[in-house]
């Protein structure tokens, strides 16, 4: 049986306004420690906002916001110290080269720069190890600011649209990073308008419109719960039968496997857009 993970981080009917805008409205969700958690929602569902206030950068109107399982209000200096971030107010410093910036990321945090190197192998800036930040291009600036998070370990990361403007490669390799890390038992919190990535990574997944949560479960949990009753069954003549997920359906599946001429049998389950689409009624912009 797997252990019951304790919890790290949590909102509980958390509102917050921007003049007369509510931007989050009776928000409610946990993290579990060791989780990757997906935070999913359409372009100004919340997302940013919520980790906003999660990292101190603004203050609720109400509700209780809990970090490391405390009372954020209770947060010490030091607890910032055990998170990485990677979001729109990330910087490094523009006149500086990629690893300088790193070296400098490294000494603030206190840590040895000694995989360094590593690290920009990993996603292919090596050779650009000198190239100053004002002549990045935008992936490769993404591919830095990221590594600047990763560069102490951190217990909790935050990563908000991490693989954004990245090349398939070079996506494929952060997120081999990042499951080395869940791996080693950190938590992150991911915010992300990729759904292959959300399925991919996530053990959890919470999907936010208008401020609030409106669904929050394992990604295949949730697809099977929005799941149509239908199996659908194509012949070797290209005839296509559909049938029910029901006693009757399985004699009918039954039969077709017994003539022998079965292609394929398909379930009719949707995908984790699908799910989105339902849930909003929004595309990912």
């Amino acid at each position: 049986m797997t252990p019951m993970l304790t919890r790290l981080l949590s909102m509980d009917r958390v509102y917050l306004s921007f003049k007369e805008k509510r931007v989050l409205d009776n928000l409610t969700f946990e993290v579990r420690r060791g989780e990757t958690f997906g935070f999913l929602g359409p372009s100004g569902a919340g997302k940013t906002t919520t980790i906003k206030l999660l990292t101190r950068q603004l203050v609720k109107d109400s509700g209780t916001v809990e970090l490391f399982s405390r009372p954020i209000e209770n947060a010490h200096d030091a607890d910032y110290e055990r998170i990485g971030i990677l979001s729109d107010t990330s910087s490094l410093y523009e006149r500086m080269s990629i690893e300088d910036n790193l070296r400098f990321y490294a000494k603030i945090r206190g840590v040895s720069d000694a995989g360094i190197g590593e690290l920009l192998e990993r996603v292919g800036l090596a050779n650009d190890r000198k190239t100053l930040i004002k002549k990045c291009s935008k992936g490769m600036r993404q591919r830095a600011t990221l590594l600047a998070a990763l560069i102490h370990n951190p217990e909790l990361l935050f990563l908000d649209e991490p693989t954004s403007g990245l090349d398939p490669a070079t996506r494929l390799e952060v997120h081999r990073m990042l499951k080395d890390m869940h791996d080693r038992g950190t938590t992150i919190f991911l915010t992300t308008h990729d759904m292959t990535e959300a399925e991919e990574l996530c053990d959890r997944v919470g999907i936010l419109d208008n401020g609030s949560l409106v669904a929050c479960d394992e990604p295949g949990a949730l697809k099977l719960r929005f799941a149509e009753n239908k199996v659908r069954i194509v012949m070797n003549d290209n005839v296509a039968l559909e049938t029910t997920k029901d006693a009757a359906g399985a004699v009918i599946i039954a039969q077709a496997l017994e003539s022998g001429g079965v292609v394929s049998i398909h379930s009719e389950e949707p995908s984790l857009n699908d799910v989105f689409l339902r849930l909003t009624g929004k595309e990912f912009e």
